[in-house]
């Protein structure tokens, strides 16, 4: 995932979207928009930053697992087997990220009954164990059933990066060279978070060039 920081204006769709896809409940949010503020008065300047799970290539998370339930997939999501998790919460402590969550009982937004659109997206396998961003995986799953390709197509790209009002969420395959994400890192300045840790996360932001 490439996130465009020029372009993002903190209007926390992506979040939204991703709530509404993945039944989340309240509280929690695989993904959120920081609002960072800095500067000095009067030169002061305001960020969004959109967060999620990194999807790291080398993920802490998967190494402290005892039960291998959190693993990385061949298309390089990090996923998690809720019948392997036994909710130690080992994961959540070692992600650097701060992008696990982990929900004991069923909650939903307006009391003990879900609304329509919370009841089709809810996982009671979720109950009890771990969960995070998923980058839509069924999606990605569809896509590889029927040649879509996710980022290109709508119905196989994550909510999060249809949703955005302005076009800072962009989604693709780092590994081709003629991907729209691969594009615009060769044509950007970019970082990731906390890279120095050698985790080799898969979210990538996009800058103002350095003057």
């Amino acid at each position: 995932m490439v996130i465009d920081l020029r372009c993002c204006v903190g209007c926390q769709t992506c979040t939204a979207a991703c709530k509404l896809a993945n039944g989340t409940p309240p509280g929690v949010q695989w993904r959120r928009v920081l609002d960072i503020e800095s500067g000095v008065y009067p030169d002061v300047r305001r960020s969004f930053v959109p967060v999620s799970c990194m999807h790291c290539a080398d993920p802490p998370c998967m190494h402290v697992c005892p039960t291998q339930a959190t693993y990385r997939r061949e298309d390089g999501v990090v996923a998690i087997d809720y019948d392997l998790c036994i909710g130690c919460a080992y994961c959540a402590v070692a992600c650097p990220y701060q992008q696990r969550h982990k929900t004991q009982r069923a909650q939903f937004a307006y009391g003990a009954e879900p609304t329509a659109a919370e009841s089709q997206v809810f996982d009671p396998r979720r109950l009890g164990v771990s969960t995070k961003c998923t980058f839509c995986s069924d999606r990605l799953d569809a896509a590889r059933a029927t040649g879509r390709t996710p980022g290109v197509d709508p119905e196989v790209t994550p909510a999060c990066v249809n949703s955005c009002i302005a076009g800072a969420l962009h989604f693709g395959d780092r590994d081709d060279p003629n991907s729209n994400v691969s594009r615009l890192l060769r044509e950007t300045e970019h970082f990731r978070m906390h890279e120095e840790l050698g985790t080799d996360p898969g979210v990538y932001y996009i800058v103002e060039p350095q003057r």
